[in-house]
Order: C-alpha cells, then structure tokens, then sequence
C-alpha cells in the first residue's frame, strides 16, 4: 500500500497490485483519452485527474521506480503533485526520460487519431528485399478500320532493364560486397534528439550506405552501382478487335525490371482510334449516310452501302423520307466483352438534282399536274 500521505497509483489507475504492464498501459490510455484536458476543456477537476493518472503511470510503468514503490509505498523524494508539476507535460517527458517514436506514436495515436505523432508507428523495410519493378504505360494510335479487325503492333518501349554485366546486383563482377557495418543491412540509423516532449529516437538514413544496406568493393562499370540501366525494349502487342479510345490492354511483366532479383513491372497500353471518313462510331454500332434520288425514295429501290467487309446491299422500302434511318444487323464494331457485333445504322438523304433534261421537266410538271400541286415550270 501507499506510505501515509502518498497516494496509491494502483487505485487512481484502477488497476490491481499484481496487474501486468500491459494492464496498466492499457488503464492508463483509457484514462488519458477520458481525462485529457483536450476533451474537457475549462474542466479544473478533469485536469487535476489527468495529472494524477500521468503521475502514477510515470511510476508504475518503470520498473525500478515500480519496484521502489511497491516496497516502500514512495519513490525518491516525490515532490507533491508528481510528475505532473510545474515545467512538464502532465506525465510526458520528464528530465532524463527517453521516449521512442514508438511510445509517442502509441501514446499521441491514441489521444489524437491513428496519425499520432510523427505519423505512427512504422515498420524499417529491408533495402535488400526484393522489390516488383514499376509498371509503364503507352499510347497506341490505330485507325478504325484497325480497332474492327484487331492487329499486332510492334512497339519500342524504353525501360529500366536489369544490368547484364553485373546481373542487378550493381557490383562489378568478382568485387566484394558486404552488409554495411554502420546499420548492419538495415540502411537505417537511429539517432536521439531532443524536443519539448523529452528526448525522442527517430529513423534516419543510413549515411555511410546511403540506404543500401551493403557497401560495394567496386560498382558497375554499366550501371553505376545501380544494377539497372535504361533500354529500348522491343515488344509486339496484340490489340483484340473492338477496342475503342480509352480501352486499356495490359502486357505481363514488360514494365521496368525489379530490384534484387524481384518481379518486372506491367506495361498498360491505351488506344486511341483516330476518326474515319466513312463511318462515325458510337459504342459498338457504325454509323454512315447514303443517297438516294426521289424516285428510289417514293418506289422504292435496293442500293449499295460500304461496310468495312465490302459493299453490302441495303433495300430502301417505297415511300421512304428524307432523314429515315435504315440498318443492318450485326455490320458495327465487334463487341470487345461478349459475342457478335453492333450494327451498322444508315442516315438516307434524298439527293433533288440542280439540273434537269427537258424530258425530266416535262415528266416532273406531268407527276406535279397528276398530284394537284403548284410548281414553277
């Protein structure tokens, strides 16, 4: 128990005697984020608990101090309000003390978010670890005509390709490569530095590796010690029939080379189809016009319409207006997901001649006189 007017840390965290670290660590984040002043601001009696729950957490979360004050029910010569006094942080801090980024991470996560402070918790990652190369991405232009049939195309892609002198490992053949003795092959270093909370450890760089966890004899005379150098990389591309401006194709493993022996990246190819003077596109139909005289339009006819397989034979049924649309079933654009094709759709314009023979006249005045309708002749 506590000595005669000391207070007990265990009951202002609501913990028992025999409770772990890890129950008292978890009492006092409960505590800290009900209590903060942040959350009860103006709150003297919130504020004046929030000092108490730091102050007992200063002591039984050190294991000496926790051990002194299980003895003895004090520790040192505990001036009255703690460590929660005058010149600290409620608790965070105190003279001498070092905390990790680790600790300020748990402890500002959990008063301000999972940011906390100096954006968490983070895990070193071996620099010599394998790693996927980037992906790359190009631009295909291809004709309409292209997009309805599909093609291969051969391209030349630049890209960051595995050193073949040294194989990737950036170190000229037969040169000695060891871990770096600075950070062990880490390529990070951890250094103290001071700031208004105490004295924190932080991650830096390794400076004598530069990050690379190994010290190389002699670098590549190819690449530089980088163990990837840039080339044209040949790559022939299927375009399937149907694509359209926008369609993205994607081509295994032709993005830039991995580092240290890790995957290659994708390469992603985009089409763009240029504008065709026959046909308009709108999703997998084909859109086009045709003319016809006036006669073919009031009797009726059968004309020819292009289609990208040839001429194709299209019946214009008697009576037919200006401005009708015709089509014919499955002449589009070859659907890209899914079976068959769209359908090729048919503007008519009727064609009104701007010279006439004088029997065209005669018969035209004779077709206006039979109809009852009034012409200029």
């Amino acid at each position: 128990m506590a000595a005669p007017g000391k207070k007990d840390y265990y009951e202002i965290l609501g913990v028992s005697r025999g409770a772990s670290a890890d129950e008292i660590k978890k009492a006092y984040r409960s505590l800290t984020r009900k209590y903060h002043p942040d959350a009860n601001p103006g709150n003297a009696e919130a504020e004046a608990k929030y000092k108490e729950i730091n102050e007992a957490n200063e002591v039984l979360s050190d294991p000496k101090k926790k051990a002194q004050y299980d003895q003895f029910g004090y520790v040192g010569d505990m001036p009255p309000g703690g460590f929660g006094g005058e010149g600290g942080f409620g608790g965070f801090g105190g003279q001498g003390q070092t905390f990790s980024q680790e600790d300020l991470g748990d402890i500002f996560g959990d008063l301000f978010g999972a940011g906390g402070f100096g954006g968490g918790r983070r895990r070193a990652s071996n620099p010599n670890a394998p790693r996927r190369g980037a992906d790359l991405e190009a631009t295909v232009k291809i004709t309409l005509e292209e997009a309805y049939r599909g093609l291969k195309r051969k391209l030349e892609i630049p890209r960051l390709d595995t050193c073949k002198h040294c194989g990737g490992s950036g170190a000229e053949p037969g040169s000695k490569v060891e871990a770096c003795p600075t950070c062990h092959g880490t390529g990070q270093m951890h250094e103290v530095v001071n700031t208004p909370f105490g004295q924190m450890q932080q991650t830096v760089t390794c400076t004598t590796c530069h990050g690379k966890g190994k010290i190389i004899d002699k670098v590549c005379t190819e690449c530089r010690g980088k163990g990837r150098v840039k080339r044209i990389q040949n790559v022939e591309v299927k375009i399937p029939a149907g694509v359209d401006t926008g369609t993205r194709l994607r081509v295994s493993s032709k993005g830039e080379a991995g580092i240290n022996g890790g995957p290659a990246g994708d390469l992603f190819i985009l089409t763009e189809v240029m504008p065709d003077s026959r046909f308009t596109r709108k999703g997998d139909d084909l859109n086009t016009t045709v003319e016809i005289s006036f006669p073919q339009a009031a009797l009726g006819s059968e004309v020819k319409v292009e289609t990208f397989d040839g001429m194709e034979k299209l019946y214009i049924p008697a009576g037919t207006q200006a401005g009708s649309k015709l089509r014919i079933r499955g002449r589009g654009m070859p659907r890209l997901k899914g079976k068959g094709s769209g359908d090729m759709n048919i503007l008519v314009k009727v064609k009104v001649p701007k010279s006439l023979t004088a029997k065209e006249r005669e018969l035209l005045k004779e077709l206006a006189k039979e109809s009852g309708q009034q012409v200029n002749a």
